[in-house]
């Protein structure tokens, strides 16, 4: 029974929060700040979400850090999304030889 109260509860509160701005907002938002902070809220809750499980991937933190920063290095050089994946994969297994 308190498996099917928690559904409930859980279905309750998802549809409020997808209702309340549809109920709220009617007209357009017209403020800058508003429109842009709203825009970028995915990006940040993904990363935020992806980010520690990039360092805890390879158990060791030192060598997660080090496949970030070759992904966000290959990245800025307009890498390919496979490439930059496979390289930063690479310098992590590799540098897990010498540790």
């Amino acid at each position: 029974m308190n498996i099917i109260i928690a559904i409930i509860i859980m279905a309750v509160v998802t549809y409020i929060i997808r209702v309340l701005p549809l109920a709220v907002f009617r007209k357009p938002i017209k403020n800058k700040f508003i429109r842009s902070f709203l825009y970028y809220v995915p990006y940040v809750t993904l990363s935020v979400m992806t980010f520690p499980a990039i360092l805890n991937a390879t158990g060791n933190i030192y060598l997660g850090g080090v496949g970030f920063i070759v992904a966000i290095c290959f990245s800025l050089y307009k890498g390919s999304l496979p490439l930059v994946a496979l390289v930063s994969c690479l310098a992590a297994y590799i540098l897990e030889f010498f540790i």
